[in-house]
């Protein structure tokens, strides 16, 4: 089956455990549908680069799914009918990457940035 990475931000005004109870109810929904949820992550309340539905923060959570596209459907369907989620994104990937995603990781943990090159200066 294909594998699908997906990032939810549900309105602010939830609590937490309201938060991570939508997380298990897009996994059932999958589940109900042929599909299955690998990992979950819950990266907490986030402030938002623009407004959305009056919105400047909101819940974020990931999923790393194993789910059919007829299953990955029907989760966005319902998902993007749900009152409480603002927005959803689905990517297909072609391997899960292991270990936790770069928002969860700390900053000594991803390793050495790379350094620009300052075209500008040089001239």
């Amino acid at each position: 089956m294909p594998l699908y990475e997906h990032v939810l931000i549900a309105r602010q005004d939830l609590s937490n455990t309201q938060a991570e109870g939508l997380v298990e109810h897009f996994s059932t929904v999958l589940a109900d549908n042929g599909g299955k949820v690998v990992d979950s992550e819950y990266w907490g309340v986030r402030t938002l680069a623009y407004k959305i539905n009056k919105n400047r923060k909101g819940h974020y959570a990931f999923l790393r799914t194993d789910a059919p596209s007829a299953a990955v459907q029907e989760m966005e369907r319902l998902a993007r009918l749900h009152d409480d989620v603002m927005r959803v994104m689905s990517i297909k990937v072609d391997a899960h990457k292991e270990g936790p995603s770069v928002q969860m990781q700390k900053r000594e943990e991803r390793g050495e940035r790379r350094e620009r090159r300052d075209r500008d200066r040089d001239n």
